[in-house]
């Protein structure tokens, strides 16, 4: 294609791109192919205490925090302990890309204003089907986030002498 057929984007548009390649599920993607994201893109804002989505509930979106922050949290024992706490750039949810998956933890806001892009997971899949290349590059990014994760589960499983079977974990996995 010749340089003055190359399509030009608005700053907007720029500044969204910049935004979305922060995080690791949209680093690899050229401007073309973020800009298939950016009609789906939904700005939401959320206060403090706010549930974003409970654990169990069907995966429906993908969360980029613009703004505030985040806490992952599971149920254990009737109580809630913390996972994880995400800020500015960082994502979750991202269990939305694969079909009929449900979330495996809670997600609470915990700072007034926290503003987070929603990207539903139909426009995900709609994008996914009409181009292989996006869902290619998605899909490794994930999978190398989920690579990382368990390595880190099994770092803290061998530091924690064995506090539980890690077996256990791979049955259930498997059922």
């Amino acid at each position: 294609m010749f340089p003055f057929f190359a399509k030009k984007y608005s700053d907007s548009e720029r500044q969204l791109f910049d935004f979305l390649r922060r995080n690791l599920l949209f680093k690899k993607l050229t401007d073309k192919e973020l800009f298939y994201f950016l009609p789906s893109l939904h700005l939401r804002t959320y206060k403090a205490d706010e549930v974003i989505f409970f654990r169990n509930d069907p995966s429906q979106a993908i969360y980029l925090i613009q703004q505030g922050e985040v806490k992952l949290t599971v149920d254990v024992q009737g109580k809630f302990e913390d996972l994880v706490k995400l800020s500015v750039h960082e994502s979750f949810g991202d269990d939305s890309m694969l079909e009929n998956s449900q979330r495996n933890y809670h997600a609470i806001c915990t700072a007034d204003n926290t503003e987070i892009f929603v990207i539903p997971q139909i426009n995900i899949l709609d994008i996914f089907h009409v181009n292989t290349e996006i869902k290619a590059k998605m899909l490794q990014a994930l999978t190398q986030h989920h690579s990382k994760y368990i390595a880190a589960v099994f770092k803290v499983y061998r530091e924690s002498l064995g506090f539980f079977e890690l077996r256990q974990t791979y049955h259930i996995a498997h059922l």
